[in-house]
């Protein structure tokens, strides 16, 4: 019996040397995110008589119309599958109000700024359509609003939209979303159509 202990205890020594000894391969690994395959993107037209515009949004979008009056529209653009939604605010514009609109977009855009280690402006014009727009792309891993834009006719209407991910900012492992979702909000820009 003491034999059998004893070799035990020797078995046991000679695992626990073996199993510590130091590795020369050994390297750190880096931090790694998950692989997201975007899906290919689609879109329908959003055409109802509640809004005094028509656009293309994203079939993997839910439409909802939160505030209806008649000169100040909410639509929330849910994406379920990525928990993301983008808030847009739409204002019919009394004579003279759209400087005063732009300003405040740019006020909702600058409470970012903190946040944000630069921000991509991009203009967009369409006469024939009557549009005018700025779009924000703002970098940074902690940016809460990755995309911001307005659209108007200078004259009529203006609309306001910020993208939000309902979750905390870790911008860089959430590349590929953003990405995807702020191709999307450029493409609603672009086809923007008024009602007359």
């Amino acid at each position: 019996m003491r034999r059998i202990s004893t070799l035990l205890f020797a078995l046991l020594l000679l695992t626990a040397t073996v199993s510590c000894r130091h590795r020369d391969d050994y390297s750190p690994k880096p931090e790694a995110y998950l692989r997201l395959d975007m899906p290919q993107q689609s879109y329908h037209k959003v055409d109802t008589t509640a809004l005094p515009f028509v656009f293309e949004a994203s079939d993997e979008a839910e439409v909802h119309i939160k505030k209806d009056q008649p000169r100040e529209k909410y639509i929330d653009l849910y994406y379920p599958r990525y928990k993301a939604t983008a808030f847009l605010t739409y204002k019919a514009l009394e004579p003279g109000e759209w400087h005063a609109q732009v300003d405040t977009s740019y006020k909702f855009l600058s409470q970012h700024f903190d946040f944000s280690s630069g921000v991509d402006e991009k203009q967009y014009l369409d006469p024939s359509n009557h549009i005018v727009a700025t779009t924000y792309q703002l970098k940074g891993s902690k940016v809460a609003s990755t995309y911001q834009f307005w659209v108007s006719d200078t004259t009529n209407h203006f609309l306001r939209g910020a993208l939000f991910l309902d979750r905390t900012p870790n911008n860089d492992s959430l590349a590929p979303v953003l990405d995807y979702l702020q191709h999307d909000l450029r493409h609603l820009v672009e086809s923007i159509r008024w009602r007359e």
